[in-house]
């Protein structure tokens, strides 16, 4: 009898052990989710107090390129006759040439050689290319051993792709100057012929915090809620990469990010100054999108606790899938 009690004793010990294991699993899973939106509520942070004039300079001077990879194309000026000093210069140097409204960018894509050991005689060569497809860029050659830096341009109404929901279509203005890495990803996705387990499963409203326009109302709270929707962008297939941390301006409504290094990421439906650039925008939603995100933000939720954040979760969540525009090359 007593050694069945033991045995009772033990049983109820290790139910217990594994219950604590559990809940320490799930805290965890919950914190990685969260830690995007920690500290929401702190508006006296240095990135808080510029203006939305230097934020927009600082998003609109992005340059930036993927080391260790070979973009091909038609060249508009060869490297050979035209050397710089940085991958910043020869990146500037295509934009502009993507300055004007009456067309498509005469360059929208670089290649700078930048290892002057690597590089040797062609160090600082940049090299300015034209695209058969902007969408999917020739790629000549990747890996540690490749010497070449490489980026794309997107010019005025160029860059923009589909983001497909049942509830209607957003078009989103992608940002390659400044989250290389990110719009990498992206394209990727647009060249399979499914998303599946891309979804939305958070949304919050604007609530009585944030105007129409996004803009924050003064003496109320920052959420929650916390004027987003929230999603997933891993594709079953492929195994998903960290994206490294890029351009991070600060969150307008509109933006598009990741939370933390993906593939998690959010819509935001308001101007979140108090977010102080923590997060990676990639891309932005047109104007005339945002009636989608607003109605993906109404849809009903069940309140949950994530790292003692009250959030919103989807009864039901909303597939996504990047799409092409039609005409689009």
């Amino acid at each position: 009898m007593g050694r069945r009690q033991a045995d009772s004793d033990f049983g109820r010990f290790t139910l217990l052990v594994l219950l604590i294991i559990a809940a320490v699993s799930c805290c965890m899973a919950y914190l990685s989710f969260s830690v995007a939106f920690k500290g929401s509520g702190n508006t006296n942070s240095v990135g808080s107090r510029r203006s939305d004039e230097e934020d927009r300079e600082e998003e609109n001077g992005c340059c930036r390129g993927i080391e260790h990879l070979e973009l091909w194309g038609d060249a508009v000026k060869w490297g050979s006759e035209f050397k710089v000093n940085s991958s910043d210069e020869c990146c500037y140097a295509c934009k502009e040439m993507c300055k004007g409204d009456d067309g498509p960018c005469l360059c929208d894509s670089w290649v700078f050689c930048g290892n002057r050991e690597a590089c040797g005689s062609r160090f600082g060569e940049c090299w300015l290319k034209k695209q058969k497809d902007t969408l999917d860029p020739d790629r000549r050659d990747s890996g540690d051993e490749v010497i070449w830096t490489s980026g794309l341009i997107f010019g005025k109404g160029e860059g923009i792709v589909k983001l497909k929901t049942e509830y209607g279509a957003l078009h989103v203005k992608l940002l390659p100057d400044c989250a290389p890495h990110s719009v990498a990803y992206i394209l990727e996705l647009l060249a399979l012929h499914h998303c599946a387990g891309c979804q939305f499963y958070r949304a919050e409203s604007r609530g009585n915090s944030w105007d129409p326009q996004g803009n924050h109302i003064e003496h109320a709270t920052f959420g929650p809620p916390f004027a987003l929707i929230q999603g997933t962008l891993e594709a079953h297939g492929p195994a998903f990469k960290d994206i490294p941390v890029e351009a991070c301006p600060t969150v307008r409504r509109g933006s598009i990010a990741w939370v933390g290094s993906g593939p998690e990421f959010f819509i935001s439906l308001a101007n979140h100054k108090e977010w102080s650039k923590a997060y990676t925008v990639f891309g932005y939603v047109l104007p005339e999108g945002m009636e989608v995100v607003e109605k993906i933000a109404q849809l009903p939720t069940i309140p949950e606790v994530w790292n003692n954040i009250n959030v919103s979760v989807l009864e039901r969540p909303v597939p996504l899938r990047f799409l092409r525009m039609k005409g689009s090359a």
